[in-house]
Formats: structure tokens, C-alpha cells, sequence
């Protein structure tokens, strides 16, 4: 997921009060709603439907934060996945159903139904307003995430982070010092070993994290492949350079990204065949290509890649 189109604001939230103070009814709203002018966020909180109707799931969650914000205490920010969505982090396995806040004042927040009350005490430096949204800053946020989740997860948010600038790897290394106390900690040690700034998506992330898990002799990332008068070929996702071996993923998200402007997803995978015939023509390489399908199978897609690496090892 890259960045979105997503504009609405704290102030196109219309809460119930501010509605009735214009004159409607609580009738009025109901058939608002159902004649599809207004779209319900959460209770006593709507939005005009044509600001709404085409979000995906990920920016619905960020639209029912500013819905959450507008009634929460003065001192709260969004913190966990809803924080990391503001920054247009790419999440995967993660809950968007519901909304974390975390008070910066050290006191709990009121328990509500769709919101997660973290009590925190956050100095000044520890969030930003962001587009008129009080968020904490990428850093904690990952941390939030990788102490919440399983190493995988935590390890996308992670490289994601990393791959778009929003902050160093000492920022993280801070951050993980201060959540050392906090339970399942040692996930932050697991997951700041294996991030890698290269890593630019989803997939990569969890093919990265794949890896790992099967004890795959990890590639290079991300490689730039030359051809003899030292024209740019292309990049390729993986490489065990010294065998000979590169990997490419195929996924959705790839064609979405890389398909020229009018290009069909037809043209964009004739397109890539023939790079991929072109870089083994000029390096001498084999390509093992994996989808979504093959990383539900871990054992048998590790099969398959340790057999391809053996055989160029002979």
C-alpha cells in the first residue's frame, strides 16, 4: 500500500449535537443514513457518504479515528496501527476494526465499545499533529504494534517505516529501550535483527521474514541487475548472487505499482517475462517466482527454493 488520496478531515466528522443544533431530528439522521446522504462512523458520529463510499478498509479505520477524537479527552493521540495509517504504513494482519488512542496525561481513558484506551505518559516529543490529527510518532508507534503482534506483523510495520523515511533505526532502537518493560518485549528484539530499509512492501517484508523462519540462507534485497555496456536491466526482488538464483514475488500489489500508464495487467506480465528472459540471458541466473498461494505453504515453498539453491551449488 502506498500513498493515498485520503482527505477527510477532523471537522467533516458531524457528531449528532452539532446536527441537531442545525435543525434535524434523530429521524432526520436515520433517513440521512438510510437514503445513503450520511454515513454512520460510530455512534453519534457521521459523515457526508461521498466523502466515505470508495475508502478502502484501512482509510475507513482512519476515518472512524477522527470520529473517535472528536468526543475523546483533550489529551489524547492516536497510537498502534491507527497512528502507523496516517503515515501511509503499509499494515497487514493487523485488527482495523478498532480505534487506539492513548492519553498523553498518564490517566485511563473511558472504556467504549470499537476503542482501545492505552494510558501512556507521552512527552511533547513523542507525537505530532499530522493533518489536524494528534498521532504518535512512527517510531513508538511500530514498537506498539511489534509488542502487540506476532514477529511477522510487527516486522512489516517495521520495514515500512524504515523503507518511507519516517525514521531511523536508532529511533527505533530508542523506542524499543522504552517499551523494554512492556509485555512480549522481546518481540522488538527479533524484529529490529531482522528489519532491512530495502525491504519496500508487504510481500517483501514476508517473504524477508520468511526466510528467517525456514533458516534460508538469506539473499540480497532489492538488486540492480546490469547488463555488458552497463544498461540497468531492472530490479530484481532477491538475489543469492554467488549461486546464481534470484527470486521475484508476483502479487496484485506489483502490478498496481509498476504497470505503465494504459498498460493491462496482460501487458505488464508479458512485459516482465521478457525482463526476466533478458537478465538471464545476460547474467546466466535462474529465477524462482512465488505468489501469495506459495507463502501459505511455508514447508513446501522452502522445499522448492532449497532444491533450486542445491542444484546450483553442484
Amino acid at each position: 500500500m502506498g500513498m493515498t488520496d485520503f482527505q477527510l478531515t477532523p471537522t467533516d466528522v458531524r457528531l449528532r449535537r452539532e446536527l441537531v443544533a442545525e435543525g434535524y431530528t434523530d429521524r432526520d439522521i436515520r433517513r440521512s443514513v438510510r437514503a445513503g446522504d450520511l454515513t454512520k462512523l460510530r455512534y453519534g458520529a457521521y459523515v457526508p457518504s461521498d466523502l466515505v463510499k470508495d475508502l478502502t478498509p484501512v482509510d475507513m479505520m482512519r476515518a472512524r479515528s477522527r470520529a473517535v477524537l472528536r468526543t475523546a479527552h483533550p489529551s489524547s493521540v492516536l497510537s498502534h496501527q491507527c497512528a502507523l495509517a496516517e503515515y501511509d504504513v503499509p499494515l497487514w494482519g493487523l485488527e482495523l476494526g478498532l480505534t487506539h488512542v492513548t492519553r498523553t496525561d498518564g490517566r485511563p481513558g473511558r472504556r467504549e465499545a470499537g476503542v482501545v484506551h492505552h494510558r501512556a505518559t507521552l512527552g511533547r516529543r513523542e507525537w505530532v499533529l499530522r493533518d489536524g490529527v494528534r498521532v504518535v510518532r512512527p517510531a513508538r508507534a511500530a514498537m506498539e504494534v511489534v509488542t502487540a503482534s506476532s514477529p511477522e506483523v510487527g516486522l512489516v510495520v517495521v520495514c515500512g517505516v524504515l523503507h518511507l523515511g519516517l525514521c531511523t533505526e536508532s529511533e527505533l532502537e530508542e523506542a524499543a529501550a522504552r517499551a523494554r518493560h512492556w509485555p512480549f518485549s522481546l518481540n522488538t528484539r527479533i524484529v529490529l535483527s531482522r528489519a532491512d530499509t530495502r525491504l519496500s512492501n508487504v510481500a517483501e517484508a514476508r517473504v524477508w521474514h520468511f526466510f528467517h523462519q525456514q533458516r534460508i540462507p538469506r539473499p540480497e534485497p532489492q538488486v540492480e541487475v546490469f547488463d555488458g555496456h552497463g544498461t540497468m536491466l531492472g530490479i530484481v526482488d532477491f538475489v543469492w548472487r554467488h549461486l546464481g538464483v534470484f527470486l521475484e514475488f508476483d502479487g496484485r500489489v506489483k502490478y498496481d505499482q509498476h504497470r505503465r500508464p494504459g498498460e493491462s495487467v496482460a501487458d505488464y506480465v508479458l512485459r516482465e517475462k521478457r525482463r526476466e528472459e533478458q537478465i538471464c540471458l545476460a547474467t546466466g541466473w535462474i529465477c524462482i517466482r512465488i505468489t501469495w498461494e506459495d507463502l501459505a505453504r511455508p514447508l513446501v515453498l522452502a522445499a522448492k527454493i532449497r532444491r533450486a539453491l542445491a542444484q546450483r551449488a553442484v
